[in-house]
């Protein structure tokens, strides 16, 4: 098992947004930092970056999806009977058991719709997570995978087609509204993902989440864990929540209550119409790398770990 160590672990409550919450894909509701490694300034995605196989520990996803790491991560098989990993050479289909399983059987479900012989699966986290060298700020403790919106036609494509093929985009009017592309099917999968009670939140594009809001005649509680992000057009991004009696995992605040459908529509409102800028905005500021001081100290066990 992954040695907890009994440093006094400090508890950063991150900030609610006031009024209408908006779901970041990298946003959670605590990140567990240790004053054990404070002096470790080295930037944890090189570390990381270079980890080319899982540690091996006992499961377990540490800290939170973009301030984490993961032990004993397992690997999505690059071929299953429902599915294909894109993009091997990133190596980055490792995860979480419950994970894993979660996308087989999320594939098997796809292989009943029309048209979809399976999934495409795109990014779910490195052998041991934590930050990545290029991409996604979260993904970090191995309890987040990317799903393609392509309806796979064949489940036997080579090594080489898997870099080469590349997912289609849902959007238009910039993610105002969906495409042609977008389909029954494709709302169909997007509800059995979020109606999984593992799912803690599904990231997409804002038109589409309208489209499911109007689409939807019958039970609406599943709409509750689609949330509009940026991007989110060419894949959507599931998130589970923490395994059960995994107490080194942090979990993200939950949604707010209700659909979400209004909140959706606000993005569209302000896609097609702008804002103006806020003069007395505060200049972005540069972000800081994260270094292995602010991870969970566990991290640095699951760097060490054979």
């Amino acid at each position: 098992m992954v040695k907890i160590l009994n440093t006094g672990a400090l508890i950063l409550a991150l900030a609610m947004v006031a009024g209408c919450q908006r779901d970041a894909d990298v946003t959670q509701a605590a990140a567990t930092v240790s004053t054990q490694n404070a002096g470790d300034t080295r930037v944890a995605k090189a570390l990381f970056g270079a980890m080319s196989g899982p540690s091996t520990q006992a499961p377990q996803a540490l800290g939170g999806y973009a301030r984490g790491c993961q032990a004993g991560a397992v690997q999505l098989p690059e071929t299953g009977p429902t599915w294909q990993a894109m993009r091997l050479s990133r190596n980055r289909n490792w995860a979480q058991p419950v994970t894993v399983d979660y996308v087989q059987d999320l594939s098997r479900f796809a292989a009943t719709l029309p048209g979809w012989e399976g999934l495409y699966v795109g990014d779910m986290s490195q052998p041991r997570g934590g930050p990545m060298l290029t991409g996604h700020r979260s993904h970090q403790s191995g309890l987040d995978a990317d799903i393609w919106m392509l309806p796979p036609d064949r489940l036997n494509l080579s090594r080489g087609e898997r870099e080469s093929l590349s997912s289609i985009s849902m959007r238009r009017a910039n993610g105002a509204y969906t495409n042609s592309s977008w389909t029954t099917q494709h709302m169909q999968l997007l509800r059995a993902a979020a109606s999984d009670p593992r799912t803690a939140r599904i990231f997409v594009f804002p038109g589409a989440k309208v489209a499911m809001c109007e689409w939807e005649t019958g039970d609406r509680s599943w709409l509750n864990k689609i949330r509009p992000w940026y991007g989110h057009h060419y894949h959507f991004h599931v998130r589970l929540a923490c395994p059960r009696g995994d107490r080194t995992c942090e979990d993200q605040a939950p949604p707010p209550a209700g659909d979400g459908c209004a909140d959706a529509r606000r993005w569209v409102n302000d896609i097609l119409n702008p804002p103006p800028p806020d003069p007395n905005a505060a200049p972005a500021q540069p972000r800081r790398e994260l270094t292995m001081a602010r991870l969970p100290v566990q991290c640095v066990g699951v760097l060490e770990s054979e």
